[in-house]
């Protein structure tokens, strides 16, 4: 897929107006910054805030096979402090036409908050939920990874989820993640949304996006922004990993 808009696609050949009293001429032509084109679709891609802690003892409640932890007291935290931040931008420069959330309960707990300030009801794209990580679904994953297991360090190497045993496999993944994008751009045309999601997708999506390797936008931090504009067969990624909100 291009993800390079050419000039007419994003209006670049349009020069920024010169300041008064100077001909064209004398400044020449300013960079212009990038411009969704006509009929694109901002996708804001949020990661969902820090979910409860994983204890090989007790693990996590599951929906439809994957581990369904809440929020985490911090999570909560996290996702205020996201609601403040897009509730400003929503209602001085940037408004959000709809809210987006998955299967599990943790992405909806994460844009409560932004909902309610706003006005909107989220809507479900069952698509977007998390990779299923089989038999480490319920918190084993963080556990294996923190123990150095062998077949973790072969999903990092591999930048492959379905090492791991019963995991979904990847043409699986990327099929259904592909097609919860879709459905969302196809409802939106010039508008913007807010996708609550989860680590692995929004770094398989932003991977589709610019042919990165696979990992390589993996582990965005809780309640950070991703920022992906979609339009006919181009996506650009403008932003990512963005956790200012957090930062006091």
């Amino acid at each position: 897929m291009n993800t390079e808009p050419t000039p007419a696609d994003t209006g670049s050949t349009e020069s920024t107006p010169s300041p008064a009293g100077t001909r064209p001429d004398d400044e020449g032509v300013r960079q212009a910054r990038f411009v969704a084109p006509p009929g694109a679709t901002t996708v804001l891609l949020v990661r969902h805030g820090e979910s409860a802690a994983a204890h090989p003892d007790r693990p996590f409640p599951r929906r439809d096979g994957h581990g369904d932890p809440p929020l985490h007291p911090h999570g909560v935290q996290q996702a205020a402090r996201l609601a403040t931040r897009l509730t400003h931008e929503h209602s001085t420069s940037r408004p959000i036409d709809a809210i987006y959330v998955t299967t599990l309960q943790r992405t909806a707990q994460t844009a409560a908050p932004l909902a309610e300030a706003i006005g909107l009801m989220p809507r479900v794209v069952a698509d977007l939920r998390e990779v299923h990580l089989g038999t480490w679904e319920g918190g084993a994953f963080r556990t294996r990874i923190r123990s150095g297991d062998p077949i973790a360090a072969q999903v990092i190497a591999d930048e492959r989820w379905d090492h791991i045993p019963g995991a979904e496999p990847l043409e699986e993944f990327d099929r259904r993640v592909r097609r919860g994008l879709s459905e969302i751009v196809a409802a939106h045309p010039d508008q913007r949304v807010v996708v609550v999601a989860h680590g692995g997708v929004i770094g398989h999506l932003l991977h589709l996006a610019t042919g990165s390797t696979r990992f390589a936008f993996a582990w965005a931090d809780n309640t950070s922004i991703s920022e992906l504009v979609v339009w006919q067969q181009h996506q650009r990624v403008v932003r990512f990993n963005d956790r200012s909100h957090l930062i006091d």
